[in-house]
Parts: structure tokens; C-alpha cells; sequence
């Protein structure tokens, strides 16, 4: 089954690339479709609950979490900067989703948790998103997607020293 990459990668072997370029240049450009086709999905499914991107990322990532967590948690582990956490935060603070307490280990610090009304819209959300995936992937052998899946493990594990 051929895809709009394959002309790509027809157009490189014959610029004389070599082939390891273009393996790395189709994986590139199939995993980057991909991920404009799911987060404009994405994007689409949220902006019907009010959320952005940012904002479900932030909220899933409290929901998941055993307890609040600090800000800078959250940007390390959604790879966000302060500066954008912290528009975030503010967002969903106002919005009642979140809200902030005192961290007892840092006075200066604050700790972010979900609140009732932020745990409801995140369960939404994330049906939502459930519902968008087995959308996006109607047409795709759940055989098929588990082998990409574990395809795509020692890639990312890979690349993990190349954090920006």
C-alpha cells in the first residue's frame, strides 16, 4: 500500500541521496503527518470543551498524577516552559479546573491540583480523545498498529538523548 510519502522518497533516491537518508527522511515525514493529522483532530475534539491542546495536556497530565504536583513538574514532563505552564495554569485557574495550595516542603512554591468541576471535563476530554483515536485509526488493523507501536519503541528510546 503506497502513501503520499512513498513519492517523496522516490524523489530523493533519484536526487541521489543515500539510502539511509531517506529511510530517516520517510520515517521523519510519516510520523510527522501523522501527527498533524491527530492533533488537528485533536484540537478540533477540545475546542468543543472549551480546552486547548496545552490546557488537556496540563489536566491529563494532573488526573494521571497521584497527588498535585509543582509547576515545574508540569513543564518538565509535558516539555513546556515555565512561561507557558504558567499561562496555562493561569487559564485553567480562572476556568475553575485547577486550583493552587501552599507546597509545605517550599514556602515560596505552590502546589497544582485538579478540582471536582477540572476532574469531570478531563474525563470528558479524554473520552473524547478515545473516541477521535478509534476514529483516526477506523481503518488500520489493530495488528497492524500494535506492530508500529512496538516498531516505533526502540526509535523513540533512541532518540531520547536529543532532548531540545
Amino acid at each position: 500500500m503506497r502513501d503520499e510519502v512513498d513519492e517523496l522518497v522516490e524523489h530523493w533516491t533519484r536526487a541521489g541521496l543515500p539510502a539511509d537518508a531517506v529511510t530517516r527522511l520517510a520515517l521523519s515525514k510519516r510520523i510527522s503527518r501523522l501527527a498533524v493529522r491527530h492533533e488537528q483532530a485533536m484540537k478540533a475534539e477540545l475546542a468543543d470543551l472549551g480546552l486547548t491542546y496545552a490546557e488537556f495536556d496540563v489536566l491529563a497530565a494532573l488526573y494521571r498524577a497521584d497527588g498535585p504536583l509543582r509547576p515545574s513538574d508540569l513543564s518538565r514532563a509535558l516539555f513546556l516552559t515555565s512561561g507557558g505552564t504558567s499561562n496555562v495554569l493561569q487559564r485553567l485557574t480562572a476556568a475553575g479546573h485547577v486550583a493552587g495550595e501552599p507546597n509545605g516542603g517550599d514556602g515560596r512554591g505552590r502546589l497544582i491540583r485538579l478540582t471536582a468541576p477540572g476532574r469531570a471535563l478531563t474525563e470528558q476530554a479524554m473520552t473524547a480523545s478515545a473516541r477521535l483515536h478509534e476514529d483516526l485509526y477506523a481503518n488500520v488493523p489493530t495488528a497492524t498498529l500494535q506492530a508500529a507501536a512496538d516498531a516505533l519503541r526502540p526509535v523513540v528510546s533512541g532518540t531520547e538523548r536529543r532532548r531540545v
